[in-house]
C-alpha cells in the first residue's frame, strides 16, 4: 500500500511524494484472478483421504468386517442401531449382490439386487440385541452369527 520512504505509488507505478495521504488501491493481475479459483477447487482433492465408514452409507463405528473371495461384509454399530453392507473387492462389473440383517427377535432386513459396488446399507434397531448379518456376491456368501451382543 504505501512506501514508507517515497509515499503512495501511483496506478501506472510511479512514486508520489510523502505526506499526501492518497491511499491507492491495488489490483491483483488477471492470471491471479484465474488462478484462485482453481486453486480453490484442488483443496477439495488435496484432503485427507475419506474412510471407508464415509462411503459405506452406514452410521455409527465398525463393529465386524467379514472377508470372502468376492469382498467383505461391514457391520456397524451406533447405540441404537445396526447397520450392514456387502462391498465389493472389485468394483465395476454388475453382478449379484445381497445383505441382510436380523436384530435377536426381530424381522430380517434385506437388499438384493445387481450392483456394482455393493449392495445396501440395510439398518435395524438393535438396542441390547445381539444381530446376525449375511453378505453375498455372486456365488460366493459369509455370514457372522449372533454378534454383538
Amino acid at each position: 500500500m504505501f512506501d514508507r520512504t517515497v509515499g503512495p505509488v501511483s496506478r501506472d507505478g510511479s512514486a508520489e511524494p510523502a505526506g499526501t495521504g492518497k491511499p491507492v488501491r491495488r489490483r491483483l493481475p488477471l492470471v491471479g484472478l484465474l488462478v484462485l479459483p482453481l486453486l480453490g477447487g484442488l483443496v477439495p482433492l488435496l484432503a485427507a483421504p475419506g474412510t471407508a465408514q464415509a462411503a459405506s452409507g452406514c452410521s455409527g463405528r465398525p463393529a465386524k468386517t467379514v472377508e470372502f473371495s468376492t469382498g467383505e461384509l461391514r457391520v456397524y454399530k451406533s447405540r441404537a442401531h445396526a447397520c450392514a453392507v456387502t462391498v465389493a473387492k472389485k468394483p465395476g462389473k454388475r453382478r449379484t449382490m445381497s445383505v441382510t440383517l436380523q436384530a435377536r427377535g426381530g424381522r430380517v432386513v434385506s437388499d438384493k439386487g445387481s450392483y456394482t459396488k455393493m449392495a445396501g446399507p440395510v439398518t435395524v434397531n438393535a438396542l441390547n440385541r445381539c444381530v446376525r448379518a449375511t453378505g453375498a456376491i455372486g456365488k460366493k456368501s459369509v455370514s457372522t452369527g449372533w454378534i454383538l451382543c
